[in-house]
C-alpha cells in the first residue's frame, strides 16, 4: 500500500531563507522515496547585519516575521504533517536570535532550532550522500553558506571528519574573513587529505549549483578545476551589475558567486582535487530525512 506524506524543512541562512517541502513515498517492502514538491527562497541577508553589527535590524526583523507567516500558511495549504526549522551562523550568532524566535513562534507558530556549526555539518553529511559517490573513492564534500562552510571527508562511503568554519560568502563581501581563518581551514584540509591517493570534491550550495546549471552538463558529471577557474575570472571580469544584466544572475546571486567561487577553488586547491560533483543536496534536504527518521525511530520504540 502507498503512503504519501508532506515533510517541510526551514533553513534560516545568512544569505537566504528556503521553505522546502517534500513528498514522503513509502511503500511496502520498499526504500522510502524523498520527492522535492515546491521551494521557496527569500534572500534576506541577515548576515549583512549581524556579521557587520551584532544584531538582526528592525527591518530585518519585520521581513523575518513577514516570511515565516508565509510560510506557515504555504505548509498548511501543502497539507504539511510535519516541518522542522533550523537556523544557522546568522542566528547563531545574531545577540537578538532569542527574543526574535520567540516572537516569531508566538506569531506564526513556527518554533526555530539554532543549531551549532557541527551539528550543521553531520545533518548535511547525513544526505542520502551514497547514491551520489563512488564507494572506493575518498571526496571532500564542501557546503558553502552565507556565514560559513561545513567540509566533511567522506572515505568508501563513510564520513570520516567534520568540521565547520567562519568563512561565508556574507562574511566575505563585508571583508570579515580574517587571515588566520584562511591559513586554520587550509591546514585542516591539507592535514585531513594527505593521507589520501586521490580526492575529489562534492559541492552543495545555491551558487554552485547555479555554476553547474550554466555549464550545461549532465547531472551526475564533474565540474574541472580548469573550468571553475576559469568561470571564476569570468565572473571577476564583469562588474557587478554587468553580472545580472549579461550573465543573467539574480541580484542577491551576482556578489555572493564570486567569494562562494572562491571557496571552492580553494578547496580544490589545498585537497588537490581535479573535478568537483554538484548532486544538489544541502541543509534543507537534510532536515527532511532528519525529520522522516526520527518519525521512524519513534515508532519502532
Amino acid at each position: 500500500m502507498l503512503k504519501i506524506q508532506k515533510y517541510a524543512a526551514i533553513d534560516i541562512g545568512s544569505n537566504a531563507v528556503r521553505l522546502l517541502i517534500s513528498n514522503i513515498i513509502e511503500q511496502d517492502n520498499e526504500n522510502v522515496v524523498f520527492k522535492k514538491n515546491s521551494l521557496v527562497r527569500v534572500p534576506i541577508r541577515l548576515g549583512a547585519d549581524v556579521f557587520m553589527n551584532g544584531s538582526i535590524s528592525e527591518y530585518n526583523q519585520e521581513r523575518m516575521i513577514d516570511t515565516m507567516k508565509a510560510f506557515s500558511l504555504l505548509m498548511k495549504s501543502h497539507g504539511v504533517v510535519r516541518y522542522k526549522a533550523c537556523a544557522t551562523s546568522a542566528m547563531r550568532e545574531a545577540n537578538n536570535s532569542q527574543p526574535l524566535s520567540q516572537k516569531i513562534l508566538d506569531t506564526c507558530g513556527i518554533n526555530i532550532d539554532i543549531i551549532d556549526g557541527e551539528e550543521e555539518a553531520a545533518i548535511i553529511a547525513a544526505t542520502d550522500l551514497h547514491t551520489f559517490i563512488d564507494p572506493n573513492k575518498t571526496y571532500l564534500y564542501v557546503d558553502v553558506g552565507g556565514g560559513s562552510t561545513e567540509f566533511s571527508i567522506i572515505h568508501n562511503g563513510e564520513k570520516i571528519k567534520s568540521r565547520s568554519f567562519k568563512i561565508g560568502t556574507v562574511r566575505l563581501l563585508n571583508d570579515i574573513v580574517k587571515n588566520e581563518t584562511w591559513v586554520e581551514l587550509e591546514n585542516w584540509i591539507k592535514d585531513n587529505t594527505k593521507d589520501y591517493y586521490k580526492i575529489e570534491l562534492i559541492g552543495s550550495g545555491g551558487n554552485i549549483n547555479k555554476i553547474f546549471k550554466i555549464s550545461g552538463k549532465d547531472l551526475g558529471k564533474p565540474l574541472t578545476y580548469f573550468y571553475l577557474t576559469s568561470y571564476y575570472k569570468t565572473l571577476q571580469s564583469y562588474s557587478y551589475e554587468e553580472r545580472i544584466t549579461k550573465l543573467n544572475l539574480n541580484q542577491d546571486r551576482a556578489d555572493v558567486i564570486i567569494p562562494a567561487t572562491r571557496i571552492y577553488l580553494s578547496a580544490m586547491k589545498w585537497s588537490g582535487a581535479k573535478d568537483i560533483y554538484v548532486p544538489k543536496i544541502g541543509l534543507s534536504d537534510g532536515i527532511i530525512k532528519s525529520i522522516y527518521y526520527e518519525t521512524v525511530s519513534s515508532v519502532i520504540v
